[in-house]
Order: structure tokens, then sequence, then C-alpha cells
């Protein structure tokens, strides 16, 4: 098809040189068609560098957003890496920290109570250093669900609805994630 075209504007471009030949009214509108046509590509050439230059620029702006997202998405990866490991072991600890806070009798498990607690103590505070916090919460609260956890409601006279009777297990955030809500008993 272009060679179609290009064939009868071989033609017609070959007609009008016949006519310029014959006339000169022919020649100067020969010349104004022309430079209406090139005044057309280079019009069509200007809107096509101005459309490639808007895409360069909106790439260039995608690439630049890309770069801080994966930037912030690296620094949140190496804040929160031991995120996973903090909540296993305040799991464990929280347990080891029931045991030690038992009442005995027995002067040898009271030794060795102490002991264990001394390093369940060690435990939590290297634990802190890293960026874990207790949760505060204490009897008479307000109940937050976003760092708590009702595992209970009661009903008890002279308390407004929706404040925490009990704290039955202390919760924890590391950073500024909750890792385990507080358990916590609730006033209907």
């Amino acid at each position: 098809m272009e060679e179609k075209v290009e064939n009868v504007t071989e033609e017609v471009n070959e007609e009008k040189e016949e006519l310029v030949e014959e006339k000169p009214e022919a020649k100067a509108e020969v010349k104004k068609e022309k430079k209406n046509r090139l005044k057309e590509k280079i019009d069509a050439l200007e809107a096509t560098n101005l459309e490639l230059k808007d895409k360069l620029l909106r790439n260039a702006a995608e690439l630049e957003n890309f770069k801080r997202r994966m930037n912030e998405e690296r620094i949140k990866d190496r804040k929160y890496a031991s995120c996973d490991l903090v909540s296993d072991l305040v799991s464990i600890l929280s347990n080891l920290d029931k045991c030690v806070n038992m009442e005995t009798e027995d002067p040898m498990l009271k030794n060795f109570l102490i002991g264990f607690k001394m390093i369940n103590n060690q435990l939590f505070d290297r634990l802190y250093q890293d960026g874990l916090e207790e949760i505060k919460v204490e009897k008479g609260m307000a109940f937050d669900p976003n760092i708590h956890h009702a595992i209970e409601t009661t009903e008890v006279e002279g308390v407004e609805s929706n404040i925490i009777t009990e704290v039955v297990q202390k919760g924890y955030k590391y950073k500024d994630r909750i890792i385990k809500p507080a358990m916590v008993k609730v006033n209907k």
C-alpha cells in the first residue's frame, strides 16, 4: 500500500513539474504545497517529540518512585527482621516468668527460682534493649481492642462498660508493632 502511495505521489510530482515548466503560477503553488507539507511534517515530528519527552519524564519519575519504595521496604525489613524471633521468645519467657514468680516454701527450690528469675530478667532486659516494650495495662483502664485482647467479660457493679476489670497476661510490642496483645477481662 505504501508503494502505491509513493507511486501516486511521484506521478503527481511529475505532473506538477510539467505544469511548473508551463506556468509560473503553478510553480508558486507547488512551492506553497511543498511548504505546507513540510510544515505538517514538522508539526507531526514536534508532537511526537513532545509525546516522547513526556513518556521519558513519566518513566524517570516511575523509576525514582520504585527506587524510593524499594529503599523504604529494605529499611522496614531490616527494622523488623527479628520480629518473629522476639515474638516467639516473648511467649516462652512469659511462661518462664509465671514459673519463677510462683510461691514455694522449699528453700532449695526458692534458690533455683531466684537463679531462673535472674536469667529471665536478663533475657527480657536484652529484648527491651532491642526494642521490645511492655504494653501498659492496669485495672480500671478503658479497653482498647488495638492493644488488648478480651478473653472474658464480667459484670461488676459500679464499673462502667468497656473498662478492664483484671489483667490476665501482659502484652508486648516490638518497636511499633503489637506482637502480643494484653489478655484482659472487661466489664460489660
